[in-house]
């Protein structure tokens, strides 16, 4: 049987970026021996470790392969070694890079509660339990790529910071339309968050939303919220929520908190996808975790790889066409979770705590429990 071969760019990145990431090539390999597909990867730089090395956080080189690849995995950036570099060079620019020069506009924040960690919520089991959010962000546009932007000096002595708030019509019809496919796939239904009360580019969003839908989603239940009504909502009844679709500024805020009701965000997923291609239907996309670099625990084998390796099941679903694997992945981990398999961020009481790499191998045997019992 030939083999499917998926070209990947890996980009550890800095503090535990590299040990998660470690966790991963060990089930690429497990994947080719058991899965029938190959892996063609190449390994580069981001952050302050491309820093260290070139000066930037982000090479022009790197960017060429990971546009040429069928996906692309990060694992984390920044720390406080690099605190007092250029803002400009800064190791999250190398995101920003990436993200803006492939045009990954459309940002995929799974926020899933598995049923063994809904006590691990700050919220009551009973709001939690079985939540399961897609929350789409827009990702290359809005108040943090505006123009004008920046800081300037006034002829009285005070100091003024502008940020411009700008969207299209194709920037919001294109996320919309992630969004709406996503819902398809799901509960149908897609619910779109602005400020279109006192945001020109908010009472935009919102009218384009409505356009998009009656011209191509009308099957599609849609709902629109203020995005400070949204953030309530979260907490009040979280579950009443499919897909939530939004600008880049409030899916941040958003997508954090919807986050934090899973209690770790060491456990949380997250894509970020272009255009498809016209002629193969490709997207270019950036898999990674939702944590960041951890940089004091960082070596110490204490990081959890599950957030990484459910992006790279994410990978397998939305770039490499493995939906079946993808939930293969999934259901292990659930196992282990089920089985009391914890490391430190999300241990409990009676559970056994595991380091970065039991749990990895951990989650290896639980695949093949998968396929045995299959």
């Amino acid at each position: 049987m030939t083999k499917q071969t998926c070209s990947l760019v890996v980009l550890p990145g800095d503090g535990i970026g590299p040990e998660v990431m470690a966790e991963v090539r060990k089930l690429m390999t497990w994947l080719e021996s058991k899965a029938g597909l190959s892996f063609d990867v190449h390994e580069d730089l981001i952050g302050g470790a491309a820093i260290d090395a070139h000066g930037v956080p982000l090479t022009d080189e790197a960017v060429a392969r990971c546009q040429d690849a069928d996906a692309v995995l990060l694992g984390a950036v920044g720390g406080p070694k690099w605190d007092n570099v250029p803002y400009d060079i800064r190791p999250e620019a190398g995101l920003l890079k990436i993200r803006k020069d492939m045009d990954l506009f459309a940002n995929l924040r799974p926020a899933i509660v598995f049923d063994a960690l809904a006590d691990a919520s700050t919220l009551k089991p009973e709001i939690v339990k079985g939540l399961d959010i897609l929350i789409v962000r827009e990702l290359t546009g809005g108040v943090y790529f505006g123009e004008p932007k920046g800081i300037s000096d006034l002829p009285d002595g005070q100091r003024r910071g502008v940020n411009t708030q700008v969207y299209t019509t194709s920037e919001i019809h294109r996320v919309g339309r992630v969004a709406f496919e996503m819902a398809r796939k799901r509960q149908n239904r897609v619910c779109s968050a602005e400020k279109s009360n006192v945001m020109e580019s908010g009472k935009l969003w919102r009218e384009e939303i409505t356009k998009l839908h009656q011209a191509e989603y009308a099957d599609v239940a849609l709902s629109h919220m203020y995005a400070d009504n949204c953030a309530m909502q979260l907490l009040r009844n979280p579950r009443q929520f499919d897909v939530l679709v939004t600008d880049n500024l409030f899916g941040d805020i958003l997508s954090d908190e919807a986050a934090m009701l899973t209690g770790s965000l060491g456990m949380l997923p997250s894509a970020s996808l272009g255009l498809e291609d016209a002629g193969t239907g490709r997207r270019k996309a950036l898999y990674e975790p939702v944590h960041g670099s951890a940089p004091d625990i960082a070596g110490q084998g204490k990081a959890n790889p599950l957030a990484t390796i459910l992006s790279f099941s994410m990978c397998l679903r939305y770039s490499l066409d493995q939906g079946l694997l993808a939930d293969e992945i999934e259901w292990a981990v659930q196992d282990l979770l089920g089985a009391g398999l914890r490391t430190g961020d999300i241990m409990a009481e009676g559970c056994t705590c595991v380091s970065t790499s039991e749990m990895g191998d951990t989650l290896i045997k639980a695949l093949d429990a998968i396929r045995k019992a299959a």
